[in-house]
């Protein structure tokens, strides 16, 4: 029974480190042919074994996907080697935006506005051509209001599970989003997709806003 257990454990790492994608627990449950309880708690040990050997990479599970990731404690080191740079392609106002979008979902236009101060019409038009942002409904009020939310993937870019894990804000005015270390596509402005489709309120007056392109450079 355990070299049965071994043995499918291994499966289980190989199959997540052939993927070029992050993949489902149901996806690996049903290639292996095991139930998902178990491929989890094998998933799930797996997960701790990584952790514990203190290695360069980890087993993750984010937004409830598995993906081998490289550690942290390696991160300035690697980003050396390679010289890379740290990019952040969304301006000042798309992050406050996308934050007060995650921290106080589902809300509308308006309440994103009065949040703001401005309009951000524009932001969450850019959001959701990023596919970190997506209407989720409407608000039970006089007009119907589009209600806004964050996406699937805005939890894999930040590596969250669940919205839960988002840190606790004393005030979503003082979020500095751009801490969680965003890694979004290499662009440094917003152009809008020609088959990207907008709500209604969005496509009025709708203006594209660049974003700014800030890079930050490793120590």
């Amino acid at each position: 029974m355990d070299a049965d257990r071994k043995y499918l454990k291994g499966l289980l790492e190989a199959l997540v480190f052939l993927s070029s994608e992050p993949i489902k627990l149901s996806s690996l449950a049903k290639t292996v042919d095991i139930e998902k309880t178990l491929a989890r708690e094998l998933l799930d040990e797996m997960i701790l074994d990584y952790q514990e050997r203190e290695g360069g990479f980890l087993l993750r599970e984010i937004a409830g996907q598995y993906q081998f990731i490289t550690s942290d404690v390696y991160h300035e080191r690697l980003g050396v080697i390679f010289k890379e740079k740290k990019k952040e392609t969304l301006s000042r106002s798309n992050l406050d935006t996308l934050a007060i979008i995650a921290y106080k979902q589902p809300l509308t236009l308006a309440e994103i506005d009065e949040i703001r101060g401005v309009s951000s019409r524009a932001m969450v038009a850019n959001l959701i051509s990023k596919k970190l942002v997506k209407p989720i409904g409407q608000k039970e009020v006089p007009g119907r209001p589009t209600l806004y939310g964050t996406t699937n993937d805005f939890l894999i870019h930040f590596g969250l599970s669940k919205l839960t894990d988002l840190p606790s804000p004393v005030d979503v005015k003082e979020l500095q989003f751009d801490e969680l270390n965003i890694v979004l596509e290499d662009e440094t402005e917003f152009t809008r997709p020609a088959d990207l489709e907008l709500p209604e309120e969005l496509e009025e007056d709708y203006i594209e806003e660049p974003a700014l392109n800030i890079e930050k450079e490793n120590d």
